[in-house]
């Protein structure tokens, strides 16, 4: 079994480039199969969840060559096959082959997806998206098989501004006839990154990252080159193990506003923060008072940074509460950071925080792939040796984390025990 050991306590100092998007790319390598030609994708992470979607491109016969953080993507002799349940359950994000299959040859049969047991993840915005379009959606177990004579413009108004099912939705509309208009479509930077693929590609989509998405329709699309947008998430995670030990700890290759609520939130608690074009500056105060942060849709405070950042605020001064409004299933790095000596409790999906406790090192699980993220920060602040299990988890998003934490002084090792 491999873990993680961190022996805390230490100092942070230096430069921490960010890698491209996850969830941006996660989208990115399934879009590109709707081209007829090859198209370069670039900045891509090398991570487990492209290489599972590699692996599916592989299986459908798509051309698949990766050189130094790129991708390049053939699918001129690809094959429309049944997506089984062995590749869709490594990753959420193998619910995107939907989109683009559909979008592209009327029909797609593949398995529920897999991902992170975070809380209830259904797809139905998605299914309700592709049958507005005019396909068929039937089930049987696991299976789905989606299917259209022709897929035709609508409009489609989510009940919920889902990220996947706006992706998803734009992916089957590109090729459909006539006009689709998605109404309280998701407005995060991943679907302006993708739309901006697609448009490059021939597609017409106009209004990606507003809560209307106009997808005007066209026969063929042809390949491009692509450069994946930096990392938020992966930028916040590091921010906040910044402000935690840092000492003039650089996030480089970043867009500060796709973390405006993050350091808005950082300031709130007493981090002074130097900004850049591209970079921002962490530096430890001297005290973190405490702070209430509801999590919610782009722009909004990220679901995602929600589990890192709690561990900031056992180090603040008071009581803070986070209150969790996407995922219900979202708190279970709180009994492993109480287990390190933390004050948590959780009530109606709020956690709260009371501070500052000293976290004492121990062995934790990564529940989850923000949860693992929040387990390594524990880590880098609690005193003596943490060692964190389950960390595919943590590999899942986080491009050589190990490594970057090394650079910067940390002291954690990737081991088998």
């Amino acid at each position: 079994m491999k873990v993680l050991e961190i022996n805390g306590k230490h100092e942070l100092s230096g430069s921490i480039r960010i890698s491209g998007a996850k969830n941006a790319s996660v989208a990115l390598i399934p879009a590109a199969i709707l081209a007829e030609e090859e198209s370069t994708i670039c900045n891509v992470p090398e991570i487990t969840d492209t290489d599972a979607l590699c692996e599916i491109l592989e299986y459908l016969n798509v051309g698949v060559k990766r050189a130094s953080e790129s991708i390049i993507i053939d699918p001129s002799d690809m094959k429309n096959l049944e997506l089984k349940d062995i590749y869709c359950k490594k990753l959420r994000a193998s619910y995107y082959f939907m989109g683009a299959l559909l979008g592209k040859y009327k029909k797609v049969t593949m398995c529920f997806p897999g991902g992170c047991s975070i809380g209830k993840r259904p797809i139905n915005l998605h299914l309700k998206g592709f049958e507005a379009l005019g396909a068929i959606v039937s089930s049987e177990g696991n299976k789905y098989n989606v299917e259209a004579d022709e897929l035709r413009g609508a409009n489609i108004y989510l009940d919920f501004a889902s990220v996947g099912a706006t992706i998803n939705i734009m992916l089957a509309a590109v090729k459909a006839k006539g006009v689709t208009i998605i109404d309280n479509a998701a407005k995060e930077p991943e679907i302006v990154n993708v739309a901006t693929f697609l448009n490059s590609m021939g597609a017409k989509i106009m209004g990606a990252g507003t809560s209307t998405i106009r997808i005007e329709g066209v026969e063929i699309l042809h390949g491009c080159f692509h450069e994946v947008i930096p990392d938020r998430i992966e930028a916040g995670t590091y921010m906040i193990a910044g402000a935690l030990c840092g000492n003039r700890l650089k996030i480089d290759n970043i867009i500060p506003t796709h973390v405006e609520a993050l350091i808005s939130k950082l300031q709130e608690v007493g981090c002074e923060i130097e900004q850049g074009e591209d970079y921002v500056v962490m530096t430890k105060p001297a005290q973190f008072k405490s702070t209430n942060i509801k999590t919610g849709v782009y722009p909004g405070f990220p679901t995602d940074l929600q589990q890192p950042f709690t561990v900031l605020l056992t180090q603040a001064k008071g009581k803070s509460k986070i209150e969790e409004t996407i995922y219900e299933n979202r708190f279970m790095h709180i009994a492993y950071l109480n287990l390190l000596g933390a004050d948590i409790s959780v009530k109606n999906q709020t956690a709260t925080i009371f501070g500052p406790t000293t976290l004492v090192g121990g062995h934790v699980v990564a529940t989850d792939l923000r949860a693992g993220a929040a387990m390594v920060i524990a880590g880098l602040i609690a005193d003596g040796t943490t060692t964190i299990s389950n960390i595919d988890h943590i590999l899942r998003g986080y491009e050589e984390i190990v490594e970057k934490l090394i650079s910067v002084g940390a002291k954690i090792e990737s081991k088998e025990i």
